[in-house]
């Protein structure tokens, strides 16, 4: 398993950040397209098992800011 970029010292410093520049640069920021596609594979999965699609929009969206956080 991979360490996040700043050896894991601080992964939810590293989460604020991708989310307040995701707010600031909208579609335009290399991190929200790939964490709008988790959260829409994530709703499709979450419509299709019990959860909902909400809650599965929720650990897509989850996962997918992850796996961006942790390359």
């Amino acid at each position: 398993m991979k360490e996040p970029k700043n050896g894991g010292s601080d992964w939810t410093a590293e989460a604020k950040d991708e989310l307040s520049g995701m707010a600031k640069e909208g579609l335009n920021h290399p991190s929200t397209k790939p964490v709008l596609l988790g959260a829409g594979i994530g709703a499709v999965a979450g419509a299709l098992i019990i959860g909902g699609p909400i809650l599965g929009g929720l650990a897509g969206a989850g996962f997918a800011l992850y796996q961006r956080i942790r390359k």
